[in-house]
């Protein structure tokens, strides 16, 4: 009796169950956008207004917790203020947001090998929800996880809580993002992690947090995951 497998039974993964993206700077083109606004709404309410590096630190972060961090002398109880000029800004750029080339195609090779794919990201739950309403990304992933409906990375909340949600072990799931942030919620949540340089951070600042790999564009990402993930 043959033990060959039929070829059309799918087999698991080699590596990673549950693989978990970064939205801003790591699937979606809008640091430039994210960080512009940033500066406009300091500059709105007559605060210093960050550089390019400070401004790019926080994306990843909650919008509380990003706020809070690029305006230090800003009244707590006027965040939310910042908050209302930065999504003014935003939105009016909305329009020039877009997938980063090749994110289709490596999010089809991961659907079609099997694995779970979720979100883990610093935005709203409105604004995730609006990114994908978008065709292409319908019924893409599996699950996913807002800073408005957890805990802000790098606390570990929303990756413990996907991981639950797919009965999956943090040595079978891989993070995948573009700041610090991202690689320190993999590690505070016991998983692997792997960074991309296309993105917010110096990927200079990636190696206390031990990544598996540093991806320098989408397609040397896709490239890694086909033969490791």
């Amino acid at each position: 009796m043959s033990m060959t497998p039929e070829p059309d039974v799918p087999q698991r993964p080699r590596q990673f169950d549950l693989v978990v993206f970064d939205w801003d700077g790591t699937l979606f083109d809008s640091t430039a956008i994210i960080v512009g606004a940033i500066q406009s709404a300091c500059a709105d309410l007559g605060l210093p207004v960050p550089d390019k590096a400070q401004a790019a630190y926080v994306i990843g972060l909650g919008l509380h917790d990003a706020l809070a961090h690029v305006a230090p002398t800003l009244a707590a109880e006027r965040v939310p203020e910042l908050g209302h000029r930065y999504r003014h800004h935003y939105f009016a750029r909305q329009h020039e947001l877009s997938l980063f080339d090749g994110t289709l195609e490596l999010l089809a090779d991961l659907k079609a090998r099997q694995h779970w794919l979720a979100v883990a990201t610093g935005k709203s739950r409105q604004g995730l929800n609006e990114a994908l309403t978008h065709v292409s990304l319908r019924g893409v992933f599996d699950g996913t996880r807002t800073a408005d409906e957890t805990a802000s990375k790098p606390h570990p909340q929303m990756l413990l809580e996907l991981m639950e949600e797919f009965g999956v072990t943090p040595d079978r799931t891989v993070m995948i993002g573009d700041t610090t942030h991202d690689l320190q919620l993999a590690q505070n949540a016991g998983a692997h992690a792997v960074g991309v340089a296309y993105g917010a951070h110096d990927p200079a600042s990636f190696a206390d947090f031990s990544p598996r790999y540093i991806a320098r564009s989408m397609a040397d990402l896709r490239q890694w995951l086909t033969e490791h993930a």
